[in-house]
C-alpha cells in the first residue's frame, strides 16, 4: 500500500516478494509454512495481473535451502511426534535440522542475484535460487503436467456438452 500509488504514478516499478520453494512445492512437516508461502505466491499472481498494464513487475523469489540459521537455531519444531509420520513428517524435520550450515545456497550470492533481477528489462514472475531449489520446482512442475495432462478427459469432461 505504501510503494504503489508511487509506482502507479511513475508508470514503473519492481515488487519482489520473498517466499520459498515452499510456496510452489508442499513439504511433509511444514503444511502451515507451504500455505502462508503459497498464499504470497497467490496475491502476487493476483498483483501482477493489476499491475503489469502499469508498468509494474512482480517477482517472488523463493530460496531453496541456504546456510543461513532458519534451519539451525532458529528453527522451532515441535517436540512431539506421531509415530504414523516418522518417514515422511519426522524424516523430513530431522534431515532439515541435519542439513544446518551445510546447504549450498550462499546467501551473499542470493543477494547480488536479486539485485541483479532488479537491473533486468523483463523481469520474471519467477526467480528459484539454489540448485537444489532450481532442480526441485522443475522436476515437480514436470510431474504436475504430466499428471494434469493424465486426466485431460475428465477435465474437460466437465464442461457443458458443446451443441
Amino acid at each position: 500500500r505504501a510503494v504503489l500509488p508511487i509506482m502507479r504514478e511513475q508508470r514503473s516499478g519492481h515488487i519482489i516478494n520473498i517466499t520459498s520453494v515452499a510456496g510452489l512445492i508442499g513439504f511433509p512437516g511444514s503444511g502451515y509454512y507451504a500455505a502462508s508461502k503459497h498464499a504470497v505466491e497467490g496475491f502476487s499472481d493476483a498483483l501482477l495481473a493489476e499491475v503489469k498494464p502499469l508498468g509494474i513487475s512482480v517477482t517472488c523469489v523463493e530460496p531453496g535451502p541456504f546456510r543461513t540459521d532458519w534451519a539451525g537455531r532458529s528453527l522451532r519444531q515441535t517436540p512431539s511426534r506421531i509415530d504414523d509420520y516418522k518417514d515422511t513428517a519426522t524424516k523430513r524435520l530431522e534431515s532439515t535440522r541435519q542439513s544446518s550450515g551445510n546447504q549450498a545456497g550462499d546467501p551473499v550470492r542470493a543477494a547480488e542475484a536479486m539485485i541483479a533481477l532488479t537491473q533486468k528489462a523483463n523481469a520474471p514472475r519467477h526467480l528459484v535460487l539454489g540448485s537444489w531449489g532450481y532442480d526441485a520446482v522443475v522436476a515437480d512442475r514436470q510431474a504436475r503436467l504430466k499428471q494434469i495432462e493424465q486426466v485431460r478427459d475428465i477435465s474437460i469432461g466437465a464442461d457443458f456438452p458443446k451443441e
